[in-house]
């Protein structure tokens, strides 16, 4: 049996997970260990490892967590299985991503900028099906927190099926990791690979 340690306490987003995507393209262990010393680190590794047919969980150990992933039997798991019908039933239609990365729209005055940002997310369902994802990043990740104006604005579209990614390092920057409401802890590489698989990107 192939069992894995890494120590990624210290690496900033995403290589902890890009790591982790290494050692398993190249070793393809039945057991992997990865120690970070955050948690936007740590829910970003552990939803890699799932999708990635791993079961996991996770050890807190003074101010690091320990992510302790074993190979399913099979590589399936139930995230796996309804990601893998979702892409077929995709390519049927647009995946329309959006990129915030403010929580005002627009310059000029911050107030009108909340108030233009509230009313855009309150609108997006008129996208229908269309809507993919919603990506935050930088000052947009406050839109996802508790108290925000735009909360439940999110919260209803990821109730119909609209995947949202806020970014770690921000929430992790700004102080709000533990106060985020509605939507994934996201890394750089996902970000990314939004980006590839859209059929389009709007920016806000």
């Amino acid at each position: 049996m192939i069992d894995i340690s890494l120590d990624c306490k210290g690496l900033p987003c995403p290589q902890p997970v890009l790591k982790a995507k290494e050692a398993l393209e190249k070793q393809a262990p039945e057991r992997l260990n990865i120690t970070v010393d955050n948690e936007a680190a740590q829910e970003n590794v552990s939803r890699f490892l799932t999708v990635q047919g791993y079961e996991t969980s996770t050890e807190i150990a003074g101010a690091d967590f320990i992510v302790t992933a074993c190979k399913l039997a099979n590589n399936e798991c139930e995230v796996c299985k309804v990601m893998s019908s979702q892409e077929i039933e995709d390519l049927d239609n647009q995946k329309i991503l959006i990129f915030i990365a403010s929580d005002v729209m627009g310059s000029g005055d911050d107030e009108l900028g909340s108030s233009l940002m509230f009313n855009f997310l309150s609108t997006l369902k008129e996208l229908g099906n269309d809507l993919w994802r919603i990506v935050m990043v930088n000052g947009a990740v406050k839109l996802a927190v508790e108290d925000s104006r735009c909360l439940k604005a999110l919260q209803e579209l990821e109730k119909n099926g609209v995947s949202i990614l806020v970014c770690g390092t921000c929430l992790e920057f700004f102080g709000l990791t533990a106060q985020k409401d509605v939507g994934d802890v996201t890394n750089m590489l996902d970000i990314v690979t939004s980006f590839q698989l859209a059929t389009k990107t709007i920016r806000v």
